[in-house]
Parts: structure tokens; sequence; C-alpha cells
């Protein structure tokens, strides 16, 4: 962080006819979030107030981070990346160009991104990469792969080891190699309860009920959504 201020004290020392293309700075406020000294973060960055980085992370060029996230240890986010506010990206993981993570995903220590099925050394994509979208609320374990061009439901958990090789509805509990769904989950992030399960397991119109917060669901389709509670 004392690095950051100390460019930022800088230039608003500079005279104000001389600021201009003297020195590249973001364009966010460096007193509104916390990025540790060993952290970098490129120009044409936007962080939002209260987010958090930690030891040895890269922030790219084109990346926008909302607020109050929490970047841990060796994170790297890529070009022109976007991630939400409340997002919590634990140590190790690399979030790589066309991943766009909404508000308050959490990604477990060393869950793997791709953005690229058929990758080569000697032929770049030159920024043509499948996007992947995880939608709010959704958690991915430690150490799962999401293989790119997918997307995860919101409020979704993917299991610790699994490899996400299809899309995943929303409340979605999926586990294994590939990803199957194993289960549902509550908004609260519980396991719903097999026993307050009525019908046959794939059964159109069948109730959940969590026995932690109490909210309700309906299966609908091959997804599931919140009826009350």
């Amino acid at each position: 962080m004392a690095v950051f201020e100390a460019v930022f004290e800088a230039y608003h020392s500079l005279p104000q006819s001389c600021r201009e293309d003297k020195i590249m700075i973001n364009t966010f406020d460096f007193k509104n979030y916390f990025a540790h000294e060993t952290s970098v973060i490129d120009d044409n960055v936007k962080i939002g107030g209260d987010t958090k980085i930690w030891h040895f992370s890269h922030i790219q060029s084109g990346a926008v981070i909302g607020a109050n996230c929490s970047l841990g240890q060796n994170v790297y986010i890529s070009n022109n990346v976007i991630v939400g506010d409340h997002v919590k990206i634990q140590n190790n993981v690399s979030v790589y160009e066309g991943v766009t993570l909404e508000d308050y995903v959490f990604c477990g220590p060393s869950c793997v991104f791709t953005n690229d099925l058929t990758p080569r050394s000697r032929y770049p994509k030159n920024h043509k990469y499948y996007a992947t979208i995880v939608h709010h609320d959704a958690t991915i374990g430690a150490n799962a792969t999401v293989v790119c061009g997918h997307t995860i439901g919101h409020h979704a958990t993917v299991a610790a080891g699994a490899v996400v090789t299809s899309d995943v509805p929303a409340y979605a509990l999926v586990a294994g190699v590939p990803a199957k769904r194993i289960g549902w989950m509550c908004e609260c992030g519980q396991t719903l309860d097999p026993s307050s399960i009525s019908g046959e397991s794939d059964e159109e119109g069948r109730l959940f009920f969590c026995t932690d917060c109490g909210r309700e669901y309906e299966q609908k389709g091959c997804g599931l959504v919140c009826t009350g509670g």
C-alpha cells in the first residue's frame, strides 16, 4: 500500500498543468482499498472501495473488481475480467480473460478456470476466448476446475475437486469428474435434507424445505426456484 500511496502523493504534488500524461495512474481512489506492497496492479484497472488484495497477487489491465472483495495470496486476475461486489477469491486462484464473477461468488483455494478448449503454444488465440459466467452467490470448492464456455447458476455449489464440463443449474450441488448433480443447496448454504423431498428424484414440481433457515423450493425443469421462507 505504501508504494501506491507514494505514487498517488507524487502525482498530486505536480502542478495541475503538468499532471496529464506525466504519471499514468489507475482510475480509482488509492485510499479506498488495500493492496499489499508485494501485489502488482497494472494501469487501467478499477477496484471498488474496501476491497483487499493480498501478497503476490497480480491484477492486469482492463480488469474491474467490485467493492468489499477479498483476493487472497497469489491471486491472478487477467485482462478484462469482471469481478462483482463482495467476492471472495482464496489463495492461488487464476481468473483468466473471459471469466465473469458476479456478486458474492466464493472461489475456494486453488480452483481453476480455463478460457481455451484447444490451447496451442504455437498458435495463440489473441483474446478470442470462451466466456464463463459464475452467477451471484455461487460457490466453487477448493481445487475444482471450471472448463470454459459454461455457466454456473446462482447459489450453485461446485464441490472440492470437481471438474465442471457443462452448465450448472441454480441451487445445484455438483461433484465428481465430470461434475454431476448430487443434490440441491439452499441460499443459506445448507444442503437440502433428502427427508424433506417429496416425489421421485427428478420429478417436476418436487418440493424442498431447508431445515436450517426455513426456505421453501420447488423444482422447475432442471432447476430449482425459491417459493418462500
